[in-house]
């Protein structure tokens, strides 16, 4: 398979207060076109600023990271802000949808930031809250859906944009057991159907119990990856 993901020798250091803090020390990762890959370990290990910098979100103090061959690492930020549309897709712990619009304006405003056309938005969106057994919500908007059904909502909006991965910081956080367990075994589903790569956060063992390999980090550093 193919390389999508690397990250070379990534360091961050954060100078909030007067001591400075090491939340990554001299990180390598690869990841591969397809995997389904959860980054573990205990809160404060380094998991999502991790995962920030591998999607553009954060710089790192030191190293780079290439995603297609291209190092974002020296992007300008409005480069970087137009290369985040096109090629990745984020789902948050918070869900972070836009209240005031539906679950299907929700979904289709990516699109609408990639200047995409009114009617590829409206099939690509009801196409997605289909898959997510949503369609029946389309017109319902983030305050009237349960927690579960609006990290599906999430989950399209991630994959409406048709992008070359998808990180996923702790995406169970907020979940019920069943609602955890049903929106796992999707996104597994999306994994294997359509090669979609996925890269989660999490120190919840119903992801580690579905990831096929596991980066465990402690104190900034990797300390195992193992591919099951």
């Amino acid at each position: 398979m193919a390389t999508l993901i690397q990250a070379t020798e990534v360091s961050k250091v954060y100078h909030k207060t007067t001591v400075p803090v090491n939340a990554l020390n001299g990180v390598t990762l690869r990841i591969e076109e397809g995997e389904f890959t959860a980054i573990v370990g205990p809160s404060g290990c380094g998991k999502t600023t991790l995962l920030n910098i591998l999607g553009g979100l954060d710089h790192p103090t030191q190293g780079k990271v290439e995603i297609d061959g291209t190092d974002i690492t020296t992007m300008k930020d409005s480069d970087l802000i137009d290369f985040r549309l096109h090629t990745i897709g984020f789902v948050f712990q918070a869900y972070n949808l836009i209240p005031v619009l539906t679950a299907k304006e929700n979904i289709e405003f990516i699109m609408l930031l990639q200047k995409k056309s009114k009617k590829e938005r409206e099939i690509r969106a009801i196409e997605l809250l289909t898959r997510m057994g949503m369609v029946d919500k389309a017109n319902q908007r983030p305050g009237e859906l349960s927690g579960g059904q609006q990290q599906r909502v999430a989950v399209a909006r991630a994959l409406a944009s048709n992008p070359r991965f998808i990180l996923a910081d702790e995406p169970t956080a907020n979940l019920d057991s069943t609602s955890a367990s049903n929106l796992l075994d999707l996104m597994a589903e999306i994994n294997r159907e359509q090669k979609a790569t996925f890269v989660f956060s999490t120190h919840d063992q119903r992801v580690m119990d579905k990831a096929r390999r596991l980066v465990t980090l402690r104190d900034g550093a990797i300390i195992s990856d193992i591919t099951r």
